[in-house]
């Protein structure tokens, strides 16, 4: 079985330095049909203003996951970490038994970006955090391995089963995706045409799949997409 979200029924919020949609239920907007996917708990995908970004702010229990689609995004964060992610990296922090940050676009040009949370296998985790580059990224027709429960292959370490793929897929070059007994997917689409099984996604759209041994993703224009492997 394979449900779609589609990217306008998403919920919206534009403060003005922020334009954020919401796959699931988040902050003031709440749709109790789509409040989670198995421990996938949010994908925002924001844009956010040159010069602007989110002030000092806290978190407990969630894995959080960024990953920067265009421009550039300066994390901080108790933990004493500072960073700047850009295209081809991914941040993973742990907030456990509680953690604050701050994020801001440090450029002059509007940063695109998807942030994403996990609900923990365990809570009262200490905070943690990872950043790391995927050269992988650039590739076309191939999944790179970004993040896992073990940080298997040079992976991000999650502290939840799953693991999250970065994909690119040109026309002409289908994928074939094998799904184990018992377990879960959501593709999220960042740009092009994707064609999941036979079902059209577009950009900002998120195909759950459920109940299936295998999906076939082809690219009707060049596609940029995350694939999430849950239990």
């Amino acid at each position: 079985m394979i449900e779609i979200r589609k990217s306008e029924d998403r919920g919206h919020a534009d403060l003005g330095w922020l334009e954020s949609y919401h796959t699931f239920s988040f902050a003031s907007y709440y749709d109790p049909q789509h409040t989670h996917f198995r421990a996938l708990r949010v994908i925002n995908e924001d844009w956010i203003e040159g010069g602007k970004g989110f002030g000092t702010h806290p978190h407990e229990n969630m894995e959080i996951v960024t990953y920067i689609i265009e421009g550039e995004l300066e994390h901080k964060d108790s933990m004493g970490n500072g960073s700047i992610i850009r295209p081809g990296e991914l941040q993973r922090m742990t907030a456990g038994t509680g953690v604050t940050h701050s994020e801001y676009n440090p450029t002059n040009k509007r940063t695109h970006l998807l942030q994403i949370w996990l609900r923990p296998e365990t809570t009262g985790l200490p905070p943690g955090y990872e950043q790391r580059e995927f050269p992988g990224l650039s590739q076309a027709n191939a999944l790179t391995l970004l993040a896992s429960r073990n940080g298997i292959n040079g992976s991000l370490t999650v502290h939840q089963d799953v693991e999250i793929h970065g994909g690119r897929i040109e026309p002409g070059t289908p994928m074939e995706y094998t799904i184990a007994s018992g377990r879960h997917v959501w593709i999220q689409l960042i740009k092009g045409e994707l064609d999941a099984s036979g079902i059209a996604l577009n950009p900002g759209d998120g195909a759950a799949v459920s109940n299936e041994r295998s999906i076939t993703l082809a690219a009707t224009s060049a596609c940029e997409f995350l694939l999430f492997n849950l239990a």
